[in-house]
């Protein structure tokens, strides 16, 4: 018989259940607590209920788990001391979109060798998120495999559907089942109108293919998640964190019967992949949020320990510790001032 399917698999490598690196890593009481709690803020400041600005900073992709530690330690210091003003989440991003060719992140490839353990970088992912959860600190994190909700999603505060997949059916149908507030960002060319047709979708039902917790291929039946919310990031044709641009987004948002809710992304296409211009990005949110009934409910900062980045070596060894190997970030003193200067600005 002549042979039609798999003719360029040259593996089919087992992998661990959902159920089974539950049981193996479980949620505990204290990261549970602080995953519902969050989730029920961050809601709440989608919907108008809580005045205070939802900050998601952290690094770009997170690749080393202890300096990942080390930042959310320092970052749960400062969630403690603004939570008047501030509800603060801290990006731990495990996947990585590739326009070409790249390191593909933590999760698909934790060696940064190229020998993509998966089963190891579900584990390190998993681990990773309880014990930020148990000291206190939301995370919130891109989801891009629509099979890997089901082993990290229950750990998972705020998620984001990124620019590259935000027009993507599959992406839309899996957010509408996804249990935590999601945010859409524009397309890559800047396209706001993209994002704005996934939250519609993304707030309806949808029926799809998935996994359940066991490993086995089910259908997977929606309500619909009415929390999502618009990430302005910039595109290839220039900034649009201004208010003209904020002002247009927020009017489109309305004429979907959308809540316009934004998030501006201070990174990307809004600071031309430099770093040091997320302050003056934020600068600018910040002046736009002290004008009434402004549109702007937070803001995204790549930060790491340290600023800047790094490329990584075939073997992944020799990198500097707290440094990027994705896009260059601000430094921990960056962040903190920054951080400083937004609770300082903000009224509730």
């Amino acid at each position: 018989m002549i042979r039609t399917n798999n003719l360029r698999i040259v593996a089919e490598i087992p992998l661990v259940s959902p159920a089974e690196l539950a049981r193996e890593i479980p949620l505990s009481d204290a990261a549970a607590e602080t995953v519902a709690h969050s989730r029920r803020q961050i809601t709440d400041i989608l919907h108008g209920r809580d005045k205070r600005l939802l900050a998601i900073v952290g690094p770009c992709s997170i690749h080393d788990p202890e300096a990942a530690l080390d930042y959310a330690q320092r970052l749960q210091n400062l969630a403690q001391q603004y939570r008047d003003r501030l509800c603060i989440v801290m990006r731990v991003y495990f996947e990585k979109p590739r326009t070409t060719l790249g390191w593909r992140g933590l999760l698909v490839d934790p060696g940064i060798d190229g020998s993509y353990d998966i089963s190891r970088g579900l584990r390190i992912a998993r681990r990773l998120l309880v014990q930020i959860n148990e000291m206190g600190l939301p995370a919130g994190s891109e989801i891009l495999d629509p099979i890997i909700p089901q082993y990290i999603a229950e750990l998972i505060s705020w998620a984001s559907i990124g620019a590259r997949t935000t027009e993507s059916q599959t992406h839309r149908e899996m957010a509408s089942g996804l249990s935590m507030p999601i945010g859409f960002k524009n397309a890559t060319d800047g396209d706001v109108q993209i994002a704005i047709n996934a939250i519609v979708s993304a707030a309806s039902p949808h029926s799809f293919v998935g996994i359940d917790r066991q490993g086995n291929t089910i259908v997977l039946r929606t309500s619909g998640n009415p929390d999502c919310h618009l990430i302005l990031r910039g595109g290839k044709h220039g900034a649009n964190f201004d208010r003209l641009h904020v002002n247009e987004a927020a009017q489109k948002m309305a004429d979907a019967k959308l809540r316009p809710s934004i998030i501006i992304d201070c990174s990307h296409g809004n600071s031309e992949k430099k770093p040091e211009r997320q302050a003056l990005v934020l600068q600018d949110i910040l002046a736009q949020r002290e004008e009434p009934a402004s549109p702007v409910i937070g803001f995204m900062l790549e930060s790491n320990l340290y600023d800047g980045c790094q490329n990584p070596s075939p073997s992944g060894e020799g990198l500097q510790y707290g440094v990027s190997i994705t896009d260059p970030c601000i430094g921990w003193d960056t962040t903190a001032e920054l951080l400083k200067e937004a609770y300082e600005r903000t009224k509730i």
